[in-house]
This record gives structure tokens, C-alpha cells and sequence, in this order.
């Protein structure tokens, strides 16, 4: 039996290089693959593999005739290992960048609507004051961005907290919701009714999120509460930049929070349909983990989301911080 002590004893002597191959044989599946990535010797890669087990007492991979799998004590350091690469990686880039004589740098992921109104504004006022601020943005659903917050990958999402999984390790500053609306081209056939039903929305093409999205399911959902079946003459697209070329030039409709496509509602070239779509999602907000320490350029990225917010959202109490329960579980969200 292993000493209790000696997991922790041993995972105290986990090198950079251990971490390294434990990831490669993650993903390549293979002792001689993983070597091959490594730039190491099949001999080499398989003692290193040992050295860790010897070193935590447990079996990490599965050896059989196609390849190597992780146990479950592997898949825990894996996890763990891939942020822990991944901040050593950020630290050596901000450590370059305060050499150079920079701040250091942020690395923000957001979902799409306060991507193009609170996210940009933030980052404007931020370059303003330190230009030297390398700030890098991510714009994406919110499950694999919140993966990539706990991977270490992100210092902060704009967005939300899906499902359980990695919930207890995150903070969760809520900023406002997102009320979706029926977004045409200016002209559109259906601006000239004066009383639009679901069931006229049904004979229209859609832009739709990809299948696996909350966004989707409340979609389909809607239709299906009014009598009706959900589109099928859709586009599936995640893409603002695609969505927006297809609005213009077509017929099709499609579902977005009315600030995502602000500019082109006020210079009259998209429309908003009178009609009560049904569909909200959840609050999103500012996600952190709880044990991270942020650069000192994340936290000019962080003050500013928090000043912008309260100037764009007027509803938000300064105070409402704190860890709140996971939205709606799904296979990703909206926005």
C-alpha cells in the first residue's frame, strides 16, 4: 500500500519535462509517439513515464497492444499539468515583457455580445493609459472558454458558467442579460406587416447557432411551444462577421441580443421585428478562478471591465460579486 504521504512527497519532484511527456502521451496515445513529440527516445520516454508513477505511486497510463491509456489518476494530473505549463509558459512572456520594459500582457476570452460593446471599450480605455499592455481576446462559447480559464490558458471570460463542471474553482461577477430579438436586413419582407406570429417567422431561412448550443434547444423550443416545427432551411454559423454578411444580403432571419448588431440597427441598415421572441439567456459576467493571481496588466483589463460595465449596465450594484450557481447545463451557450 502507498504511503499517504507520498503522493505529495513525489509530485513535489515533478519536473517540467515529466509534465511535458504526460501530455504527449495524452494526446498521441502512444509511448513512441509521445517520444517522437518529445524529441526523445522511445527508452528515454518510458522511463520518464515510470519515474512519475514511482513518484506519486500510482499507475498513470494503461498499457496495451494499441497504445497507452490515462487511468484515472492520470486524467487528475493532466489536468493539472496543462495549466501548470501553461502558467509557467505566461510567466516566462511576462516576464519577457517587463524586460522589454511592457506591463506584461492580459489574455480575455468573452461570448459574443459584450465582445462587441463592453469587452472593446474596456480595452480602448486600458490601451489609453498603458499602451504597453499586450491584451489578447478570445471570442467564443462560453463552455470552451471557461476550459481554457481553468487550463490557465485565459486570465478572465466575459461570459458564462454552464454546467458544474470546474464551478467551485471560479468567481462570478454577474453584468447584465441578454434578451434575444429577431434581427433582419432593412427591407426584409416582414417589416412591412404590421403583425408578425412565430408561425410567419417560421417560412424565413434561419441563421441558427451550432446544434449543441443552449441558444439552439431555447430556439428550437419556442417554435416548437407556438405549434411549430423549428426551421429547417438554417445555417448553422458562430461567426458575428458571417452572421452579418447573411443578414445583409438575404432574407434569412436570425436571433441576436440587439447590441451585438447596435451599429447596423442605428444607420438603419438592419431592423428589429415587432414581435416577443421568448428567448433569454442567463446572466453572464466577469469569470475568474479563484486561486489565480493576475498580472498586474489583467488587473487594468479587470478594473476596466468593472468601470465600463457599470457605465453600459446601469442596473449593477458594485457589491453583486461573488460565486453564483451555474447556468442551464448545455453543450455550450448563446453568445
Amino acid at each position: 500500500m502507498v504511503h499517504p504521504t507520498t503522493g505529495w512527497f513525489g509530485a513535489t519532484r515533478l519536473k517540467t519535462r515529466h509534465l511535458s511527456l504526460l501530455l504527449h502521451l495524452y494526446e498521441q496515445r502512444s509511448v513512441l509517439r509521445a517520444a517522437e513529440a518529445a524529441n526523445m527516445t522511445q527508452p528515454a520516454a518510458s522511463k520518464l513515464l515510470a519515474e512519475m508513477e514511482s513518484l506519486l505511486g500510482v499507475p498513470l497510463f494503461e498499457r496495451h497492444a494499441r497504445g497507452v491509456e490515462p487511468t484515472w489518476y492520470g486524467q487528475v494530473l493532466i489536468r493539472r499539468a496543462r495549466s501548470a505549463l501553461s502558467e509557467i509558459g505566461r510567466a516566462h512572456d511576462e516576464i519577457a515583457a517587463l524586460r522589454s520594459g511592457r506591463m506584461g500582457q492580459a489574455a480575455i476570452g468573452t461570448v459574443v455580445n459584450p465582445g462587441t460593446t463592453l469587452v472593446p471599450q474596456a480595452i480602448a480605455a486600458v490601451k489609453r493609459d498603458f499602451p504597453d499592455i499586450l491584451i489578447k481576446v478570445e471570442m467564443d462559447y462560453s463552455r470552451p472558454l471557461v476550459a481554457k480559464l481553468l487550463d490557465g490558458q485565459l486570465d478572465i471570460v466575459v461570459g458564462r458558467i454552464m454546467g458544474p463542471e470546474g464551478a467551485g474553482e471560479l468567481d462570478f461577477e454577474p453584468l447584465a442579460d441578454e434578451p434575444h430579438a429577431v434581427i433582419v436586413r432593412a427591407g426584409h419582407p416582414l417589416t412591412r406587416r404590421p403583425r408578425i406570429t412565430h408561425a410567419d417567422l417560421a417560412d424565413y431561412g434561419w441563421i441558427m447557432p451550432p446544434a449543441a448550443s443552449v441558444l439552439r434547444s431555447r430556439l428550437d423550443a419556442v417554435f416548437l411551444e407556438h405549434g411549430q416545427p423549428p426551421p429547417q432551411n438554417i445555417v448553422e454559423t458562430a461567426s458575428l462577421p458571417v452572421i452579418i454578411h447573411l443578414l445583409r444580403h438575404s432574407d434569412l432571419l436570425t436571433a441576436l441580443p440587439a447590441e451585438s448588431v447596435g451599429p447596423y440597427l442605428q444607420t438603419g441598415q438592419m431592423c428589429v421585428l415587432p414581435i416577443e421572441l421568448g428567448v433569454r439567456m442567463e446572466f453572464f459576467g466577469i469569470i475568474r478562478r479563484r486561486d489565480q493571481l493576475l498580472s498586474p496588466g489583467a488587473e487594468r483589463v479587470l478594473d476596466a471591465l468593472r468601470s465600463t460595465a457599470r457605465r453600459l449596465y446601469t442596473d449593477l450594484e458594485p457589491s453583486q460579486t461573488g460565486t453564483v450557481p451555474p447556468a442551464n447545463e448545455g453543450g455550450g451557450d448563446g453568445a
